[in-house]
């Protein structure tokens, strides 16, 4: 997530370098031609204009609907940071306040339980966009993916024991197994008297809750945006991008007739042509940026600060000093 008021005109500068060149050229490949005489290559430019009508209402589409999805994703994360705590102190105060041993216990493997949801929300899918290079160069930059930076197994030693430890990491879905390994002492403490029925079933709630959450999220990050819109979207950006240059350089070619600029106007093509196309793609992109929202991203949705600033809150109902700080932005990008 840009924590800051914008991204500065450099840092898109950058971000679109390498596509910026390529607009240039293919704008200066036609004007060229043309000038030395190749004047059949001119296209009319009504034609254009009707790709371009539907390319920008195909890209407003996917850009609402890219954010749709980011938008969804920060509310199921508002919605576990308000279960996660409502969840902590229904338990603690069940099992007898803050010195409790089982109510801590089952706080740290809550924490597991954040940290196992992020890390498998960060695994790669071949629909995601991180390996594109533009991408690729920003990240190196600006920012860092803390789950790029540690290894789940590493993380999760902090919350649990040994035992548990080598149990959770022998799972497929180790967050499903942690929320059931919650479960099993819910209903062991019941069974022994350590909570009543009601407390069980508040509790049990809160779990479900949980659940229903993390499979929202999962939902969002292995179901990508639907192929076929992302497809069509890309080929008819790909036309205009290409037709644009011819469809333009009569029209640049007669705007210097009777002026100074006769015979010169026809190189406003090229910056011209590169600026109409820079627009309708940069827009696709911005799209495409955010239309996976746990990908790792610079727009992404900062899962691993909201998941430290619950285990700071939970960890401060157990009166606990030794708190871990707060993820704060890098270069104005916090995750």
């Amino acid at each position: 997530m840009h924590a800051g008021r914008r991204f500065t005109p450099i840092e898109f500068m950058k971000w679109t370098s390498h596509d910026t060149y390529w607009m240039l050229f293919l704008a200066a490949v036609p004007t060229v031609l043309y000038y030395f005489g190749l004047k059949f290559l001119a296209l009319p430019w009504q034609p254009t204009a009707i790709v371009g009508t539907a390319v920008a209402f195909i890209v407003g589409f996917k850009n609402n609907a890219s954010y749709n999805r980011l938008w969804e994703a920060r509310q199921i994360y508002g919605a576990i940071i308000n279960d996660s705590r409502s969840f902590a102190y229904t338990l603690r105060d069940a099992l007898g306040g803050k010195q409790s041993i089982i109510a801590k216990r089952m706080f740290y493997r809550h924490f597991a339980w954040l940290t196992a949801l992020r890390f498998q929300l960060r695994e790669p899918r071949a629909w995601e966009n991180m390996g594109h290079k533009r991408n690729k160069n920003f990240r190196a930059s600006h920012y860092d993916i803390p789950e790029a930076l540690s290894k789940v197994d590493v993380e999760l030693a902090r919350y649990l024991g040994q035992d548990e430890l080598t149990y959770i990491l022998s799972k497929k879905n180790r967050a499903t197994q942690l929320t059931a390994v919650q479960s099993e002492e819910l209903a062991f403490l019941r069974n022994n008297g350590a909570i009543n029925d009601f407390q069980w079933t508040q509790l049990q709630q809160g779990l479900m809750k949980l659940t229903d959450h993390q499979g929202k999220a999962e939902r969002i990050k292995n179901f990508p945006y639907p192929r076929n819109f992302s497809s069509i979207a890309t080929y008819l950006l790909f036309i205009f991008v290409i037709l644009v240059p011819f469809a333009l350089l009569r029209e640049f070619d007669r705007l210097g007739d009777g002026t100074f600029l006769e015979g010169y106007s026809l190189w406003f093509n090229i910056p011209f042509s590169a600026a109409i196309t820079w627009a309708f793609h940069t827009l696709d992109t911005v799209g495409e940026s955010s239309v996976n929202p746990f990908e790792g991203s610079a727009n992404d949705v900062p899962i691993t600060q909201i998941s430290r600033t619950i285990e700071i809150d939970m960890r401060d109902m157990l009166d606990e000093t030794n708190l871990p700080p707060a993820i704060v932005p890098k270069n104005n990008i916090v995750l």
